[in-house]
């Protein structure tokens, strides 16, 4: 690469994360420098344009920094992976995984241009987004004071069990539908819908960002409420989630708003 390098800092920490850019504008070696305070936000970014490199911070809230380096891993062409970090110990993790480097904060601008050279080294990857496959049931018929009206599967973002019947949450309201969750994950599975516990179904694309409840326990946070995830779906949820990434599949802010 003779070009200034386009790279991806990633931190759950504003001083941390701001830190970070900072050194990372101020090398020559780099163009341009997107930011990212979570991983979500950081697979919506890698999904929006081919990256160089990402600087990955270890411990955040959700996914963690070795999770998500391990998920990029399994990218075609995934970007350069260099981890940030407070802690010594994961280290051999980290390269485990891929890392090209491993940088112990604070970090120093010789330090940084170091790594840089590491990055360089390896070169620039870039991901081709995959065809994102059709499915059937694209629209389902809904009942409302009398008349049929039909909810869009592009409208919906997660799907809630009731017995023979299910809830489609969507912008614009709770929808009632006689279905079984089944029959719609299996129909839908390949639009971007996933299992995520046994009474719900969930848009993938729709995931802004992952958080933990007051018990420990994961939850995908959409723009219409909040999806539990059981601990057996946890992994395959963040499998999904970069799947959709590399295809291109994630809602940018406002895509389905009405």
């Amino acid at each position: 690469m003779t070009r200034p390098m386009r790279v991806l800092a990633v931190d759950d920490v504003a001083p941390a994360l701001a830190e970070l850019t900072r050194l990372l504008r101020e090398s020559p070696d780099v163009g341009e420098v997107a930011e990212a305070g979570d991983p979500i936000t950081a697979l919506r970014l890698i999904q929006a344009g081919p990256l160089d490199a990402v600087f990955l911070d270890i411990s955040m809230p959700g996914m963690s920094g070795l999770e998500l380096g391990s998920l990029l891993s399994r990218m075609t062409d995934p970007p350069v992976v260099v981890f940030v970090t407070a802690y010594e110990e994961h280290a051999a993790s980290a390269y485990g995984i891929g890392a090209v480097d491993y940088l112990l904060k604070p970090v120093s601008a010789e330090r940084l241009a170091a790594a840089l050279t590491r990055v360089r080294r390896f070169g620039a990857a870039e991901a081709t987004p995959a065809p994102v496959p059709v499915d059937a049931l694209a629209a389902v018929p809904v009942e409302l004071a009398g008349r049929t009206r039909f909810v869009r599967r592009d409208d919906v973002r997660f799907v809630e069990a009731h017995g023979d019947y299910v809830r489609l949450h969507t912008p614009s309201g709770a929808h009632l539908v006689r279905i079984p969750i089944s029959r719609l994950e299996e129909h839908w599975q390949h639009a971007g819908f996933s299992r995520v516990h046994r009474s719900y179904l969930l848009a993938v694309p729709a995931v802004r960002e992952l958080r933990s409840d007051l018990s420990g326990g994961l939850l995908a946070h959409t723009d219409v409420g909040d999806v539990p995830v059981s601990r057996r779906h946890a992994r395959e949820l963040r499998e999904h989630l970069l799947e959709a990434a590399t295809r291109g599949a994630f809602e940018s802010p406002g895509q389905r708003a009405r």
